[in-house]
């Protein structure tokens, strides 16, 4: 599964652009997306601005393999001023299998709540995919935030960050694929970089969590 940026079509800060060139599922784009999933024979990825009638969402899919639809997710959590005026919030997780492993997309500022990323984990995902559009000076969520979601309940994050600017903003990089236990398999700098992890690397025992087992919920 190859993951690609948050909102890599048409262009994450192009507030210009989310509406004008925002699309609906279906169509002939679609379809070529699925046909390069298919040739590659890898699962691909990315976040889009979707268009569904009137409404304009910050969307992501994951295409399996064979060019077949895994799952489609619209950011539940935006961020800032830019993406509340371009975008409607989605209201429900996305969860599907991938590879025999319980797979779940979230987009950039989502998976920063640990409570979603707790949902997931209590439904029994392993793996989340995040497309993501994190500017330059917030560094710390690749380095702080993605290490602890990942090892508070036991999920491998791919985290797909942009480098480099668009359109007068600059983004932070420092893409990261983060294991179970918080080590990095694999991790990006501030430019452009293919990372390829083996997430099957097994935890040793010791470190694995048992949060989810161990949470005590208090009296209302």
């Amino acid at each position: 599964m190859i993951v690609f940026p948050e909102l890599f079509l048409p262009g994450y800060n192009r507030p210009d652009l989310h509406d004008s060139l925002s699309q609906p599922q279906g169509g002939e784009w679609w379809d070529r997306a699925a046909a390069i999933a298919k040739a590659a024979g890898s699962g691909l990825t990315f976040g889009w601005a979707e268009r569904d009638g009137d409404t304009v969402y910050n969307a992501a899919t994951a295409f399996g393999p064979d060019g077949a639809v895994l799952g489609h997710y619209r950011k539940i959590q935006l961020f800032g001023p830019m993406e509340n005026a371009s975008f409607s919030p989605g209201a429900s997780h996305c969860i599907f299998e991938f590879a025999g492993i319980r797979t779940a997309l979230m987009i950039c500022y989502d998976v920063e709540f640990a409570s979603h990323v707790r949902d997931l984990a209590v439904k029994g995902v392993k793996l989340l995919l995040v497309p993501t559009a994190n500017p330059a000076g917030f560094e710390h969520v690749s380095t702080a935030f993605i290490p602890a979601r990942a090892a508070e309940v036991g999920v491998t994050v791919v985290y797909a960050n942009f480098c480099g600017s668009e359109n007068g903003a600059t983004y932070g990089g420092h893409s990261l694929i983060c294991a179970p236990d918080a080590r990095p398999l694999a991790s990006a700098g501030t430019t452009e970089t293919l990372l390829i992890a083996d997430i099957d690397r097994p935890v040793p025992e010791f470190l694995k969590t048992t949060q989810l087992a161990d949470f005590r919920e208090l009296p209302a």
